[in-house]
């Protein structure tokens, strides 16, 4: 497996590449990552991985110099998984000025995640543009527990017609049923036992939504209701329409529920689509 950490070294490497797929990272691989490179190598011959913790999509109260670096042991990972390169520029490398022109992603990004972390998508939105225009793959796997993101991703690809297919992974999971993710290390040992619960309150509004019950006002209050009880501090639990994250109307059956809450100072999210009856 190669180590880039330079755009012209990158350029170089991948000049005349018949099909690249990108696998966009912060780092800190879990196996939840690793499931985005086996996809990725199921579309393309040639799998980049890119490792940049982004400045620009952390808030003012959020911790960028905290986040987990585990660069060598994300190599022995990705290499095991049949990566064949990773790009891992520094941040003079991917930001060599201060970065005025940014993207503007649309009133959605304001909402959920977006309403708990102002300015997050927009920090995405640009990072994600700037690696597609370094790497120039024909594909790039996102998971879908981050829902919103890559929701905002593909309208972005949409609308700038940028010639890159999205491929959606399925969110991994321990066997209890919560969703993998990088921020699992900081839950103590109660808080890990508790953490599945997250999941379980989602799969229940699942149900009964697929069961018919389309009060959805009472289904989240409920469902808040069942975290606070346990000791979650509830950002969200809402049903929304797949399409557009925004309230669904009233006949429309493609939905997901998302959740977003914290145990302790752990701040987890989860989702699950859901196919509302006719």
């Amino acid at each position: 497996m190669e180590v880039i950490g330079t755009l012209e070294a990158l350029r170089a490497r991948l000049r005349g590449e018949p099909a690249i797929a990108c696998v966009p990272t912060m780092g800190n691989i879990h196996q939840g990552h690793l499931s985005l490179v086996r996809i990725a190598c199921e579309h393309a011959p040639l799998v980049v991985t890119t490792i940049f913790v982004n400045r620009l999509q952390f808030g003012a109260n959020e911790d960028f110099d905290g986040y987990p670096r585990t660069f060598e042991d994300d190599c022995d990972s990705l290499e095991r998984a049949g990566n064949a390169i990773v790009f891992h520029p520094n941040e003079s490398q991917m930001y060599p000025e201060p970065q005025v022109f940014t993207v503007e992603p649309p009133a959605v990004a304001n909402k959920l995640e977006g309403r708990f972390r102002p300015g997050h998508f927009r920090g995405v939105a640009t990072v994600v543009l700037k690696l597609f225009n370094m790497v120039q793959p024909h594909y790039a796997v996102f998971g879908k527990k981050d829902y919103q993101q890559i929701s905002i991703v593909r309208h972005m690809v949409e609308q700038l017609a940028l010639p890159v297919r999205i491929i959606p992974a399925e969110t991994v999971r321990a066997d209890d049923g919560l969703a993998l993710s990088s921020r699992n290390r900081y839950l103590t040992a109660e808080q890990r036992s508790e953490a599945p619960r997250l999941n379980s309150v989602l799969r229940r509004v699942r149900e009964q939504v697929e069961a018919g019950d389309r009060n959805f006002e009472a289904i989240e209050f409920a469902a808040d209701a069942e975290l606070a009880r346990h000791g979650w501090h509830v950002d969200y639990v809402v049903v929304r329409s797949r399409r557009t994250l925004m309230q669904p109307g009233a006949r429309e059956r493609e939905l997901v529920v998302l959740g977003a809450a914290k145990l302790g100072n752990t701040r987890l999210i989860d989702n699950l689509e859901i196919l509302a009856p006719a």
